[in-house]
């Protein structure tokens, strides 16, 4: 039987729904069975019921988005309420999570993304998942020209490039099989 994957995402300008399509691809080059969803077409999506969840968004004001807060945080209560929240998170045998986070960074760099990054996977580390990876993709900040050639992570303009995307389907490819 083929493990199953859900790629949940939240884009607003692109850039992260790229990169969804990226993980896809690995994901299902290494035969998985996956399910690409907007973050919106979600909300019901049981994590347990996947072998893997790889969760994409934005980093805003080192936050996920509100659409991807408020389904972490329904999926929290949700799983509170089926007592699969334990003390010590104790890790749920085949159950694996993927965050990846795009950013642009003008103002401090990659600094801007990660606690978004951590607070994402924290959702998955208190249901018993295992967090393989956190990914933070640099990406073009559409709509300001010059955030994305002045700010500390240089001209930016473009990316992520396509080089980068057959980069995260290679990794993505890499980690399905290792399931």
């Amino acid at each position: 039987m083929a493990k199953k994957a859900a790629v949940i995402y939240w884009s607003k300008s692109g850039n992260t729904e790229k990169v969804a399509h990226s993980i896809k691809e690995g994901l299902d080059e290494a035969g998985l069975e996956v399910s690409l969803l907007k973050v919106d077409e979600a909300g019901d999506v049981d994590y347990f019921d996947y072998d893997l969840v790889c969760l994409g968004f934005p980093s805003y004001s080192w936050h996920p988005p509100k659409p991807v807060d408020d389904m972490l945080k329904k999926n929290f209560r949700k799983h509170r309420s089926e007592g699969k929240i334990k003390p010590s998170s104790p890790r749920v045998p085949g159950k694996f999570a993927l965050i990846f986070c795009t950013y642009s960074g003008p103002h401090t760099g990659l600094d801007e993304a990660t606690p978004a990054g951590d607070y994402a996977g924290q959702f998955f580390d208190h249901i018993g998942f295992t967090v393989l990876d956190k990914w933070y993709v640099l990406s073009e900040f559409h709509g300001w020209e010059e955030g994305n050639v002045k700010g500390r992570m240089g001209d930016i303009r473009g990316l992520p490039s396509e080089d980068d995307l057959m980069k995260i389907t290679r990794e993505a490819e890499k980690i399905a099989k290792k399931l």
